[in-house]
């Protein structure tokens, strides 16, 4: 196309001007070429909507042009699905970015929503507007973290903040749309069944990182001294089906929901009674050892609050009775993810030995073993669970620190395979030494004149992470409680 407007003309030196302006932010960018090729992209699509003043001297900042060039420079699964759709709004978002965020609370935020929503009486519509809603509340959250370095524990409380209030409205709306075909049960006294959604994994323990899975179980509540109506689990049935329908994952894993652990896994009923979930969850009841130390990091995140109390009450009679748990069982397991989860030669940041999961389950195993005597311990947060075992001596200052300082982490290089591949399921270490891990470990702020060097450090630093949480793993754990020795876990 021929130039031959002045306009024209000027945007053209404008963007000349910016670009070569841009090449001495590249530094900051773990992936430079990445960075240029996105940035010369984002300028075509600004210039098709006119630069105006205000966007021009917001760009020709240096501090402007470092963020960008860290936005672009990450991954191209985050241009292709966060920041090319987003560029209209990505310059006022990231003009705030030098300013300290103010993580909004969960009242705001449910405010915001319930705004946006307005009277719209559509359900395809207000579907729509919820998952759009989600999906820029993710994208300002991730943008923050990347560009301003939140803190993990900040990170995970503003993402499970807002998946709290996404679960709450997407109940309201499935309820509104199964009401209309099916009468919601209720006692004879007329007032209606309490409904929970509870959380586990990342989500219960208010942990949630970049792409975090939203583990959730379901549970309806009966009145003793009241029969409760009939066509109780056909109703809630239906209802978790429609919630279901109600959120949408935009990548494998980001925002998914995952209800797995429900009562009898896969096989099981999608909501179950309170009664039935007691008896499930009992001593002689049909939970597998390993569903029971799941069941630490349920939290009620949804729905009747005094219901969500009472299940979790219950999480803690069933979880840290007095009744034994099989710590030699545990720990086959974890020698079957060891075994069986990681590719033949690779490091698994989750699974290999020295992962995130022997720092969750040496938490997790310590509470199973001691909650029965310290209630301090009955909390569904890791790092909350290590800063209590230290408290109550049963982990040296020592090696409560490793755990914690390892944990945090290993949650970071997660968090990093994460947004540069945008797949929550790989967390498989790229090759040694090759440009990916060079890419990855920039990303992580080993930032070098020399990149191989900085990915070096990188590498060398993880390993001597992993080594040493391994080895402070099977000296906890090696002995049973009948004073047996256990083999190494990676034998």
């Amino acid at each position: 196309k021929k130039i031959v407007s002045t306009q024209e003309q000027q945007e053209l030196t404008v963007a000349a001007a910016l670009i070569k302006e841009f090449t001495h932010s590249l530094t900051w960018a773990p992936d430079p070429g990445k960075a240029l090729n996105h940035f010369s992209h984002f300028l075509d699509q600004l210039l098709e909507h006119r630069l105006n003043k205000k966007q021009i001297s917001w760009l020709t900042r240096k501090d402007s042009l470092a963020n960008l060039a860290r936005l672009f420079g990450t991954s191209d699964f985050l241009w292709e699905d966060f920041l090319r759709r987003q560029h209209v709004n990505l310059l006022p978002i990231v003009e705030t970015f030098h300013q300290p965020q103010a993580r909004l609370s969960k009242t705001a935020l449910a405010k915001t929503l319930k705004t946006a929503l307005g009277k719209n009486r559509n359900p395809g519509n207000r579907k729509t507007i919820l998952n759009r809603f989600k999906d820029q509340e993710l994208f300002r959250i991730d943008m923050h973290h990347i560009l301003n370095e939140t803190s993990l524990p900040s990170f995970s409380e503003s993402l499970t903040t807002l998946a709290e209030v996404i679960l709450a409205q997407a109940l309201v709306e499935a309820q509104a749309v199964v009401n209309r075909t099916l009468p919601p049960p209720a006692t004879l006294n007329k007032s209606p069944l309490p409904f929970s959604i509870c959380g586990l994994g990342k989500l219960g323990g208010r942990e949630l990182g970049y792409a975090s899975d939203i583990e959730l179980i379901f549970v309806y509540g009966t009145n003793a001294s009241d029969r409760p109506s009939p066509g109780l689990g056909e109703y809630y049935e239906r209802l978790v089906q429609e919630f279901l329908h109600w959120i949408e994952a935009k990548q494998e894993g980001i925002f998914q929901l995952d209800i797995r652990l429900r009562p009898h896994g896969e096989k099981g009923l999608l909501a179950n009674s309170f009664d039935d979930v007691k008896r499930y969850y009992r001593t002689g009841g049909a939970a597998a050892p390993f569903e029971r130390q799941a069941l630490i990091k349920l939290r009620h995140v949804a729905g009747h609050a005094a219901l969500g109390r009472r299940i979790e009450q219950y999480r803690d009679e069933f979880v840290y009775s007095r009744t034994s748990w099989p710590l030699d069982t545990a720990l086959h397991l974890r020698r079957r993810q060891i075994r069986e989860l990681i590719p033949k030669g690779a490091i698994h940041v989750k699974y290999s030995p020295g992962g995130l999961i022997d720092v969750e389950y040496a938490a997790q195993y310590l509470q199973m073993q001691h909650g029965c005597r310290d209630t301090s311990l009955h909390t569904p947060n890791t790092l909350d669970a290590l800063e209590a075992l230290q408290a109550t001596k049963i982990l040296s200052r020592h090696d409560a620190t490793i755990l914690m300082e390892d944990y945090l982490f290993l949650r970071k290089v997660i968090d990093g395979l994460r947004i540069v591949r945008g797949n929550a399921k790989d967390l498989v270490l790229p090759e040694s030494g090759s440009d990916d891990m060079i890419y990855l470990a920039r990303r992580l702020g080993y930032l070098t004149d020399v990149w191989k060097e900085g990915a070096q450090t990188f590498e060398n630093e993880l390993q001597q992470r992993m080594n040493r949480t391994h080895a402070l793993f099977v000296k906890l754990f090696r002995q049973t409680p009948s004073g047996k020795r256990k083999r190494r876990l990676s034998d």
